[in-house]
């Protein structure tokens, strides 16, 4: 009886044991669940805070979605840096800057060489020819001096025109006695024909004793060859003139022209792989009459055009060589300034699609639309300028390469050099957009970009002033001062005057003659240089220094924000968090698995323009987290 008793005992323990074990659990359940359910309230309170419109806080989807934009728009404004530590994105962009820093400046210096050879041979043999075959050229002149030493060279008599003439025509047929190798332009070195053209009114006959005249202002050309056996035989132009019923009517004469041209090979330009230039002068002589005032000036112009040369053998090879590297390198800017184009042109395409992005998130989650300030900041005029600058040196890349290979028939130098010239100077600019991630170098970018409207409000005012000193003083100086003559070289020489330049020598010019307009002349210069060196320039350096002292302001309390950039300002995640490459570089398989599965303990940050149609699937799950 004991035994059985006993046992029944011990079965009466254990089931107590087993039953308070129970209990045991379901208190640990209940506290567990009290739990979550105290976390989740506590993580939507956060979430509700967190938002800022007042009737989205009731909606976590919402919320999820305002952490995705803010985490994109960071990312967006991101330098190339902090998007290589997000998302281990590779900054193409900032490699093709630097690429085409080292080939554009390659280029230019290459193509400013050979710029200034062309350049200053040009104007050597312009003033050989000069000498060779304009009367009574002077070296004096060849060098440009302020104020001039001599007056300009021109004739007075009609003898003195027909002299000029057979000078030059002397000078051509005996070309050969010239120091420089000079030939003719014809296959067999054989003297060309001369050009001779006449430009004079229809009619023109003056009567000065009766104060008479008759006039028509319809201009006619008269051209005429002038071959060496037809002026050897006349022994003069006038007399070839006269022969040819020709006759040069000065009082009716606007200009003449004489026109020659001749064939020279450049060796200065031969190196260990360049071979020599073959040149073409295109030569003309000018007889400028337009003033009709007895005065007629006389002046040379030579257009130089490189020929393909036919040169010694020795320099073939070479020539190719040099040809094709000049060639590659050329190839390689345009490839190079091509990809940088279509790099910030998508670059600024996908930041108009973001603003549009943005501004219709701020109409659905706030109601609001962003302000003109927010949509400005996806205006990137950096990319704005590196396109220019792409699109100057890919054009001016292609003339430079007919220029090298000689398949322009004009003289494209100066076009080129501006196209190139004014594109490297922007890409240099480009420059500082890397320096401006740095808080150091950025101030300098910040206080023109702080000081741009109100200088531009400044120098309105300033030009106004400026234009009405430049207007009279053409007016009331411009026939006794040889600075004034002129509405350009009047302005030219008030911006020199405010710089502090020949101030003397612009006093001491001004003539003399009337003691009225030379006190008018002291009182204006006075009155000049007094507002814009002491009044002027004081206030313009004072509206920099105001922006400069702005921006360190900033630096120590803070830049102020716009709606975009306030909006933004709670995403502190850091570049290398991990959480951008996490946020967007999701498979797609994921994403379609996460619109099937309603409940997950991770939330999805679905696209924004689905955002309705989220909350409505979100109140189907029971309060769980929804995506």
């Amino acid at each position: 009886m004991e035994a059985p008793k006993k046992m029944q005992n011990e079965d009466i323990a254990v089931g107590n044991k087993l039953q308070n074990r129970a209990w045991s659990l379901d208190s640990d359940i209940e506290e567990d669940i009290v739990n979550e359910n105290t976390l989740l309230n506590e993580s939507n309170e956060q979430r509700q805070n967190h938002s800022t419109p007042e009737e989205c806080k009731t909606c976590p989807v919402v919320t999820f979605a305002e952490e995705k934009m803010r985490r994109k728009l960071r990312f967006f404004f991101m330098n190339p840096i902090e998007k290589w530590q997000a998302k281990r994105r590779f900054p193409y962009k900032f490699v093709v800057q630097v690429i085409k820093i080292i080939l554009v400046t390659v280029q230019l210096c290459l193509f400013a060489h050979n710029n200034y050879m062309h350049e200053n041979y040009t104007w050597d043999n312009r003033v050989t020819f000069s000498h060779l075959f304009l009367m009574g050229w002077d070296s004096v002149q060849e060098v440009p001096v302020y104020p001039p030493a001599v007056g300009p060279l021109a004739i007075y008599k009609q003898s003195e025109f027909y002299d000029a003439i057979d000078y030059a025509l002397h000078g051509y047929y005996n070309v050969d006695d010239a120091i420089g190798s000079y030939s003719y332009i014809a296959e067999d070195n054989s003297v060309g024909p001369v050009t001779l053209c006449l430009y004079h009114y229809k009619e023109g006959t003056i009567f000065g004793f009766n104060e008479s005249y008759v006039f028509n202002s319809e201009i006619v050309k008269i051209c005429t060859n002038i071959s060496l056996e037809i002026f050897n035989t006349f022994s003069s132009s006038h007399n070839l003139l006269q022969d040819r019923n020709i006759n040069v009517n000065f009082s009716a004469l606007v200009r003449a022209h004489l026109k020659f041209a001749l064939k020279t090979v450049n060796l200065k330009a031969a190196g260990p792989m360049t071979p020599p230039d073959c040149y073409r002068f295109n030569i003309k002589i000018i007889f400028d009459n337009n003033d009709f005032d007895g005065q007629m000036l006389l002046s040379l112009d030579a257009e130089a055009r490189k020929l393909q040369c036919k040169g010694d053998t020795r320099y073939i090879t070479n020539n190719r060589i040099e040809s094709a590297l000049r060639t590659l390198l050329n190839l390689l800017v345009i490839l190079n300034c091509t990809i940088s184009l279509l790099l910030c042109s998508r670059a600024i395409y996908r930041a108009q699609l973001l603003k549009f992005e943005t501004i219709n998130f701020f109409k659905k989650t706030y109601g609001t639309t962003l302000s003109f300030e927010g949509r400005l900041e996806f205006l990137n005029l950096w990319y704005i300028m590196i396109i220019i600058n792409d699109l100057l040196i890919i054009i001016g890349t292609i003339m430079k390469e007919q220029i090298e290979r000689k398949h322009s028939e004009t003289d494209h130098w100066n076009i080129c050099s501006i196209f190139l010239g004014t594109g490297n100077l922007l890409v240099w600019f480009g420059v500082l957009r890397y320096l401006g991630f740095f808080k150091t170098y950025n101030v300098v970018i910040l206080t023109l970009k702080k000081a741009t409207p109100k200088v531009a409000r400044f120098l309105i005012c300033a030009i106004l002033i400026y234009a009405g000193f430049t207007f009279c003083g053409w007016l009331v100086l411009g026939p006794y001062n040889m600075k004034f003559r002129s509405l350009a070289t009047t302005s030219e020489c008030l911006f020199a005057l405010i710089n502090g330049d020949d101030m003397f020598a612009t006093f001491s010019i001004t003539s003399s003659k009337s003691i009225v307009l030379w006190w008018y002349s002291r009182i204006y210069l006075y009155s000049f240089i007094s507002l814009y060196i002491y009044v002027v320039l004081s206030l313009f350096i004072s509206v920099i220094m105001d922006a400069y002292d702005t921006i360190k302001l900033y630096y120590r309390e803070g830049f102020p924000k716009n709606d975009l950039q306030t909006f933004i300002a709670p995403c502190t995640d850091e570049a290398s968090s991990g959480l951008f490459r996490d946020d967007t570089e999701r498979s797609n398989l994921t994403e379609l698995f996460d619109r099937f599965c309603c409940c997950r303990k991770r939330p999805f940050y679905g696209s924004f323009s689905e955002s309705d149609s989220s909350t409505k699937f979100g109140q189907e799950c029971g309060g769980a987290i929804c995506v």
